[in-house]
C-alpha cells in the first residue's frame, strides 16, 4: 500500500475505506459483515477510514471505534468523520459553534477518541462557505483539542474552490471518478497549489464502475440506489454519481469493452489485468493532486481488490483517452455542468 500526504493530517494510505455502507442506506448489513469488512481493510494495508455521524445514526462511527480501538489509541490509523447533516432544519445559520461542538463531542464518544483526527463539514448548504463564523467555530474546536484538523465535504466544484480560501481548511472531499471528471479541470490544481488534501468519494459510482450491476437488478427499499435515484432524500449526485442508471450501465459497458479492464472479478492476479473497479481507482490515483480514494464495500474480496489498486501500474495514455471518450459520449451531458 502506497501512502500520500493529506494536507496537515499527514501520510495516509492512498486507498482508504469509505464507511457509509456499514452504517446505513445500502440495504441490510449485519454487524458481523461490517466488522469483517473493516478488519479486512486493515489487513490489506488501509489506514485511512472515512465516516460520518449520520451513517446509521452513529453506527458506522461506533463500529470503527470498536474494531480499530487499539489502532486509534496508538495513532496507527487516521479516522475522518463528518458533521452537520444532523441539523434539522439543515440551514446555514445552524452551523454554529455550539452545534458543531455538540456533534463533535458525540463523534468523539462514538469513536473512543479524545481528539478527532479530521472533522469535515458534511456537504453543507453553499451559503455556509460564505459564513466565516462557521470556520471560526472550527478553529475554536481545534484550539480546544477536540479536533486536530478540519476540512469540508462538498457537492459542487464551486464549493470546493470557495473552501480553499479558508487558510486552515486542510482537506476537501469531493466526488471524482471516470464518470465525474470536472474536478480535474481546475479544482485539483488549485488544491495542490495550496497543499490541501483531496479525498475522493463515490469512486465506483455506487457500483456502476464495478461492472457488476445490470438492468435487472432490484435494490432493497433501504438502499439509496433505490430511493434516491431522483434525489428525493439527498443530492442525487451521491447516487450513481448523478448519472441516470441506464446511461451509467451503457457507459460502464463501453469502458469495459474498450479499456484494459476485465470486469468484476476481484480474484484475478496481477498478471491478469485490472478489474473494472481497479481500473477506475487507478484512473483516480493517476491524478497527483489526489491524496486518497475511499471506496466502500462489505465484501472482503472486493475490499482486498480495491486496496490492491494502489500497487498497480498507472494507466496508459490510450486508456486515459478511452475514459475521456466514454465520458464525452455517455456521461458528460448528464453531470458536467451540474456539479
Amino acid at each position: 500500500m502506497n501512502h500520500r500526504t493529506l494536507g496537515a493530517v499527514g501520510a495516509v494510505s492512498e486507498v482508504g475505506y469509505g464507511s457509509w455502507q456499514i452504517g446505513s442506506d445500502w440495504g441490510d448489513v449485519s454487524e458481523e459483515e461490517a466488522v469483517e469488512a473493516v478488519e479486512t481493510a486493515r489487513d490489506a494495508g488501509i489506514d485511512f477510514f472515512d465516516t460520518a455521524d449520520v451513517y446509521g445514526d452513529g453506527r458506522s462511527e461506533r463500529i470503527l471505534g470498536r474494531v480499530l480501538e487499539d489502532d486509534i489509541a496508538r495513532g496507527d490509523v487516521t479516522v475522518a468523520t463528518k458533521a452537520g447533516r444532523r441539523l434539522d432544519p439543515h440551514v446555514p445559520a445552524e452551523y454554529t459553534e455550539a452545534n458543531l461542538r455538540r456533534f463533535v463531542d458525540r463523534s468523539r464518544e462514538n469513536l473512543g477518541a479524545e481528539t478527532l483526527d479530521l472533522l469535515q463539514l458534511h456537504c453543507p448548504p453553499t451559503d455556509v462557505y460564505y459564513r466565516p463564523e462557521t470556520f471560526d467555530a472550527l478553529d475554536a474546536l481545534a484550539d480546544e483539542n477536540r479536533i486536530a484538523n478540519y476540512g469540508v465535504s462538498v457537492e459542487r466544484v464551486e464549493e470546493g474552490l470557495k473552501a480553499l480560501a479558508y487558510p486552515d481548511v486542510e482537506t476537501v472531499q469531493i466526488i471524482f471518478n471516470p464518470f465525474r471528471q470536472r474536478p480535474a479541470e481546475l479544482f485539483l490544481d488549485e488544491a495542490a497549489a495550496r497543499d490541501v488534501g483531496v479525498i475522493c468519494r463515490v469512486p465506483l459510482a455506487s457500483g456502476l464502475l464495478t461492472g457488476a450491476l445490470s438492468r435487472d437488478d432490484a435494490f432493497p427499499e433501504d438502499d439509496h440506489r433505490n430511493y434516491n435515484r431522483e434525489g428525493d432524500a439527498f443530492d442525487v449526485g451521491e447516487t450513481f454519481a448523478g448519472v441516470p442508471y441506464e446511461a451509467g450501465l451503457d457507459a460502464a459497458d463501453a469502458l469495459a469493452d474498450r479499456a484494459d479492464a476485465v470486469g468484476d472479478d476481484p480474484t484475478r492476479s496481477a498478471g491478469d489485468g485490472l478489474s473494472l473497479a481497479q481500473f477506475a481507482l487507478r484512473w483516480i490515483l493517476d491524478h497527483e493532486a489526489v491524496s486518497t480514494v475511499i471506496p466502500g464495500s462489505t465484501t472482503p474480496a472486493h475490499v482486498r481488490s480495491n486496496a490492491a489498486a494502489s500497487d498497480r501500474s498507472s494507466l496508459s495514455a490510450t486508456d486515459r483517452a478511452v475514459v475521456r471518450e466514454v465520458y464525452d459520449e455517455h456521461v458528460r451531458e448528464h453531470v458536467h455542468q451540474r456539479w
